[in-house]
């Protein structure tokens, strides 16, 4: 029964998850959500969506997980995991068809490391956003940006990939991508003129037909960012 308007407080819950699928709770807006939606399209999973009001979470959606995060997956055994990074390991081990993750210790590490590395960068862009909207100068900020986007771009030189883990897309491109998919909505885009492999991987996930459909345009993510920012987030724009 997936669901693209979101379950708001005193909505119904929904029956047990198929026997065939697996349930994604999620917010159609998140990039860390989007994160578990790639790897579930990437790896054919099959599973319906129930999308949650974020700022009106049900009841019956708190039971399952009383932090209230999406995204969380819950499967027909009445299995519940959450957090973006664990749900989407979790999907690649109990789907082993197209792995994601590398079959070695050694593989396995590199893309944590590489992913501990990233998770120090997303704050960057929310923090470039809070100082524009003051009317900050955020000159500094974005020449910050710019040195870790050229690390990462030295990475790509290094390894003579076109991507993080290798000639085809892994678990490690999967979850950076949600945060390079909003760069525009982030004002940032032009941070990257000057990592030109790092832009090349940009338009080649682009191609993928995983990052194509969980994808949304700028403009979408710019009015949900703008409504989120105004203390109204819209869940439900463009339905």
């Amino acid at each position: 029964m997936s669901s693209e308007k979101s379950f708001a407080a005193g909505s119904p819950a929904p029956g047990p998850v198929p026997k065939d699928q697996v349930r994604l709770y999620s917010m159609r807006f998140c990039p860390f959500a989007q994160r578990t939606r790639l790897v579930l399209h990437a790896k054919g999973i099959k599973f319906e969506t129930i999308n949650i009001h974020l700022k009106q979470k049900p009841d019956w959606f708190l039971e399952k997980n009383p932090d209230g995060l999406v995204p969380t997956i819950e499967t027909p055994a009445g299995e519940v995991v959450n957090e973006s990074v664990i749900t989407s390991e979790f999907l690649d081990e109990v789907y082993p068809e197209k792995k994601l993750l590398p079959a070695t210790p050694f593989g396995k590490a590199q893309q944590k490391m590489m992913l501990e590395h990233f998770s120090k960068i997303t704050p960057h862009l929310f923090k470039i956003s809070s100082a524009r909207r003051k009317g900050d100068d955020v000159s500094g900020l974005e020449a910050e940006l710019k040195e870790k986007f050229t690390s990462l771009n030295e990475y790509l030189v290094k390894r003579k990939t076109k991507f993080f883990g290798g000639d085809t897309i892994t678990f490690i491109d999967y979850m950076m991508w949600p945060f390079f998919e909003r760069l525009g909505m982030f004002e940032v885009q032009h941070c990257l003129d000057h990592t030109p492999e790092l832009k090349k991987w940009t338009e080649l996930m682009l191609e993928d037909p995983a990052v194509k459909v969980t994808m949304h345009s700028t403009e979408n993510h710019k009015t949900f960012f703008n409504s989120f920012l105004n203390g109204k987030p819209d869940y439900d724009y463009g339905l």
